[in-house]
């Protein structure tokens, strides 16, 4: 997916791109099973407005991070489409549905008994609910909790509200000792989030940000939006990035802009860093680092071996 540069757009972006069986381990990695506990759940079932008379065998997921939870859950089975930018797991069905732009007419083609959705762009399910075509919005998580609980909705509407639950716990356990096992320090460490070249970042206030937070780490990025008016999505100056000296830098446009340490060591004033001098500029996966799925506790390892790593 390719970065968009404006304000608005990379808050987007970072919102809606933020294996038939359950996860087996804290990554979401596809696993055998899950049709034992399907069979016996009961229908119909409610989730918040939407309920459910029978299990759903032709979901479609317009959410990469939906499409990651529904595998992670063991209900990959039940999926017949997903959007082009839901590339995990693998054999995920991918087609040429688009979460960003969802047409209610291409959707219904797929004739679809539920369709997991990030946002409501062109207010689609209105259209698709005239279509009596049943819709559940995994909006973008602010917190863990919200993560969680989308995994649990998606859990019992698809009739495996038990591995959803293993899921969740297993997700709950895993960061929890990964940030209990983060070396404390006299001071905070210091970091810059890098969402594109164009050094759009992110705040505490964020979703990302907050997991920064749980390793103990001090984001130079929060001044600039400390008013909140950016929507945790401030874009960061050259110059004023050099002078805050971050001690680490994440690096989540890898993928999008081939960035690493050898492009930013290359720019312009940018060797003197301390994070450059150091070599610790962490090349994320910008899937990975964008999405509120399972996954979420690889990226957490990701921040809490960076800090392992960092001189004391």
């Amino acid at each position: 997916m390719k970065r968009r540069i404006t304000a608005a757009v990379i808050a987007a972006a970072a919102a809606i791109a933020m294996s038939a069986c359950a996860s087996n381990d804290s990554t979401g990695e596809p696993s055998g099973g899950g049709e034992a506990t399907a069979n016996a759940a009961t229908y119909p079932v409610t989730v918040g407005s939407l309920t459910l008379d029978k299990r759903p065998e032709k979901i479609v997921s317009l959410s990469p991070s939906a499409t990651e939870m529904l595998f992670a859950i063991g209900a990959g089975a039940q999926v017949t489409a997903v959007d082009d930018n839901s590339n995990y797991p693998p054999d995920a069905p991918k087609s040429d549905l688009s979460g960003f732009q969802p047409n209610a007419e291409a959707i219904a083609a797929k004739s679809p008994d539920l369709v997991v959705i990030s946002n409501d762009t062109n207010k689609v399910v209105d259209q698709l609910t005239t279509l009596k075509i049943p819709v559940y919005l995994a909006a973008s998580a602010v917190t863990l909790d919200d993560s969680y609980k989308q995994i649990n909705d998606l859990g019992a509407l698809t009739g495996h509200p038990t591995e959803a639950a293993d899921t969740v716990q297993r997700m709950k356990d895993d960061i929890a000792k990964l940030v209990k096992d983060v070396p404390q320090r006299a001071e905070k460490l210091t970091y810059y989030y890098e969402l594109d070249p164009t050094l759009y970042s992110v705040t505490s206030k964020t979703f990302i940000g907050a997991l920064f937070s749980l390793a103990g780490l001090e984001n130079v990025a929060d001044p600039s939006d400390a008013d909140g008016k950016k929507g945790g999505y401030p874009q960061l100056s050259a110059e004023g990035l050099v002078k805050v000296d971050p001690d680490l830098i994440f690096l989540a446009d890898t993928k999008c802009c081939q960035q690493s340490l050898e492009t930013v060591k290359a720019r312009t004033g940018w060797a003197s860093i301390t994070a450059v001098k150091n070599g610790n500029v962490i090349q994320l996966d910008d899937d990975i680092a964008s999405r509120w799925g399972p996954r979420v506790v690889d990226l957490v390892k990701a921040i809490t071996d960076a800090v392992a790593k960092a001189p004391v």
